[in-house]
């Protein structure tokens, strides 16, 4: 039983899988085309986000039963593909929807009430007050648009501020006691915090465009910890240069390189860098030292039961 292990990730997953008799060979270093060289004396496959396994690989890897990735989005993975091929695919989106939930409504509280811009300009010996006046999250509307496990967690935080919550998701019945599903009109009429929770695939690449934004009846927060390319960064700007979007949130940019691990930069990414609407952060509301425990556990507790499934 051979896993070959692409990225590090917490140690508990190695530690644990070893006493289970697994070999594992970490390659954390090795490059896309010296993966392909080997793949094929793999069972198995740990990744986060440094190498695509695309069809070529899985083509290659013919003795592969399973593909895990520490961490929640499998855009990384052709999943259609791999299940093709009788390859199951696994994630730990559990592990981390805690750490995302508390980052999104840190970033929220960051913006309505000037943290950020009161925090710097105090370093500064500058003592603001009445520019620097908040504004409460209490009575407002709240839209999580992609209400899955991420956007649930969200929600789940919400209670006790006095906020409404709707979603929109493509698949119907997702509502729950957390948030009520509305179509995608009321969405757009009703909602004032804008968060977003998508997964990444071609219908939701670009999805939140100059147009998107257009439709909603208030001027919105926006907040993104999904994937970057949900959002068309150059429209989000021209909203927030009209005023339509009041702030905008970014853990997660459009410029990212498909590892998270480094950034192009750009006209675009230099605005946001230096809007007062604007918070940022590199791609870490996933990240908490909790999350990267709880990601790893339940990786080896789902490869643990492939195989007494097996048995």
């Amino acid at each position: 039983m051979k896993i070959i292990a692409l990225d590090r990730n917490h140690p508990f997953i190695i530690e644990n899988l070893q006493k289970k008799g697994f070999v594992i060979d970490e390659e954390y270093h090795s490059s896309y085309d010296e993966v392909l060289k080997i793949i094929h004396l793999y069972e198995g496959i740990i990744i986060r986000s440094r190498i695509p396994i695309d069809k070529n690989i899985i083509q290659q890897a013919k003795n592969l039963k399973w593909i895990a990735r520490v961490g929640a989005g499998l855009e990384n993975i052709d999943v259609h593909f791999a299940e093709s091929q009788n390859i199951k695919v696994l994630n730990a989106s559990e592990g981390n929807k805690d750490a995302v939930a508390e980052h999104t409504v840190g970033m929220l509280l960051m913006l309505l009430h000037k943290l950020r811009t009161s925090d710097q300009e105090v370093r500064q010996n500058i003592w603001k007050r009445e520019e620097n006046r908040g504004d409460e999250l209490k009575g407002k509307t709240v839209g999580i648009l992609g209400y899955g496990i991420m956007g649930n967690a969200f929600a789940e935080r919400l209670v006790g501020f006095g906020v409404q919550v709707i979603c929109y998701d493509c698949m119907p019945n997702k509502g729950n006691r957390f948030a009520k599903q509305v179509s995608l009109q009321e969405f757009f009429e009703q909602t004032e915090i804008l968060s977003i929770h998508l997964p990444l695939t071609h219908e939701t690449i670009g999805l939140v465009d100059f147009q998107f934004i257009e439709n909603f009846h208030k001027k919105i927060v926006l907040i993104n910890t999904a994937r970057g390319k949900n959002v068309v960064t150059r429209d989000l700007v021209k909203h927030l240069e009209s005023g339509n979007v009041r702030y905008a949130a970014l853990d997660v940019l459009e410029f990212e390189k498909s590892s998270f691990e480094t950034i192009e930069k750009n006209e675009t990414l230099l605005y946001l860098q230096q809007s007062d609407k604007v918070v940022l952060t590199p791609h870490i509301a996933g990240w908490s030292e909790q999350s990267n425990y709880k990601m790893a556990k339940i990786i080896v507790t789902k490869i643990n039961n492939l195989y007494q499934m097996e048995s």
